[in-house]
C-alpha cells in the first residue's frame, strides 16, 4: 500500500513472488483486511496509485521523449474525454439533485479548496452568487481553519480537493462535518479522504497523462451542481438573471467600442 504503483498490475502470484510469500496466504490476508477478493484489492491499489501520483509520474508517463508534440496533444485531448466520459456513465443525477437541493436550501454555504482547486471554488462561487444563494469561500489556511468552526447544522459546506487531499481543505472539512454541517465533496477517487467526511461526494478523475491535473471532470460536476439549483426555484432564478442582465449590457466592467 506503500508503493501500490509497483503492484497495481501484478497478478496475485507474481505480487506474492515479490512479497516473498505464496498466493494463498496473500489471498487470505487480503480478505482479512476487509477485501472481497484480489480483483477489489488491484481496484484499490489503482485510485491509492492515482491519489498518490505527482506531477513527475504523469510525466513519465506520458510516453519516450522522442514523441511528437501532436501525439502529447492527442494523448493528452483522449484522456480528457476518458475522464468526461467516466462522469458521464457513472454519475447518479437522483444524487446529484439531492445534493443541489441541500446546497439551494442551506442557511450558508461554504466552499473550500486550496492551490489549484481554488479556481474551481471561485468558478461555484461566482455562479451561486449570481443566483442569490449565502455563499462563502475559504482557499487559504488561516481561513479555512477559522471559518470552518463556524458552519455547522442547516449549512452546507462544499470541498473541493484531489490526489491525497489537500491537509488545509480535509480538516477544516472534517471540524465542519463534525459541527453538524452537510458536506459535500468533489475529489478524484473513492480512497480520496474527502470521501470519507463527506455526507455526498461526487468522483471525477484529473488525470491527464501529463505533469498537470486535468479539470475537465471536475468542471463538468461543477456546471451540473449549478444547473440543479438554477433550476430549482427557476422563478426566483430568472429574477436575480434579470438584474445581472442590467449590469452585463450597461455596467461599467465592460468595454465599449469606440
Amino acid at each position: 500500500m506503500q508503493h501500490p504503483r509497483e503492484f497495481v498490475l501484478l497478478s496475485v502470484r507474481a505480487a506474492a513472488e515479490r512479497l516473498d510469500t505464496d498466493a494463498a496466504t496473500m489471498v487470505r490476508i487480503i480478505q482479512k483486511v476487509g477485501f472481497e477478493n484480489y480483483r477489489a484489492f488491484q481496484n484499490y491499489l489503482h485510485d491509492l496509485s492515482i491519489a498518490n501520483a505527482t506531477s513527475l509520474d504523469g510525466m513519465q508517463a506520458s510516453g519516450a521523449g522522442d514523441a511528437k508534440i501532436p501525439d502529447h496533444l492527442q494523448a493528452t485531448l483522449e484522456q480528457d474525454f476518458k475522464n468526461l466520459n467516466a462522469v458521464r456513465n457513472m454519475l447518479d443525477v437522483k444524487r446529484l439533485t439531492l445534493a443541489a437541493k441541500k446546497i439551494h436550501s442551506a442557511k450558508r454555504i461554504l466552499i473550500i479548496g486550496g492551490d489549484l482547486a481554488a479556481s474551481l471554488v471561485q468558478y461555484l462561487e461566482h455562479h451561486l452568487t449570481v443566483i442569490g444563494l449565502p455563499v462563502y469561500t475559504a482557499t487559504t489556511i488561516g481561513r479555512s481553519t477559522h471559518i470552518s468552526r463556524l458552519f455547522g447544522k442547516g449549512d452546507v459546506v462544499i470541498a473541493v480537493s484531489f490526489r491525497r487531499g489537500l491537509r488545509q481543505t480535509v480538516e477544516a472539512l472534517k471540524k465542519a462535518h463534525d459541527n453538524g454541517a452537510y458536506c459535500i465533496g468533489i475529489t478524484g477517487t473513492y480512497v480520496s479522504p474527502v470521501a470519507r467526511f463527506t455526507d455526498e461526494f461526487f468522483v471525477a478523475s484529473v488525470d491527464s497523462g501529463s505533469f498537470l491535473d486535468s479539470y475537465v471532470a471536475p468542471m463538468a460536476i461543477a456546471n451540473l451542481l449549478l444547473v440543479a439549483c438554477a433550476n430549482l426555484d427557476r422563478e426566483a432564478t430568472i429574477v436575480r438573471l434579470r438584474e445581472a442582465a442590467k449590469e452585463q449590457r450597461e455596467g461599467f466592467r465592460w468595454y465599449e467600442s469606440p
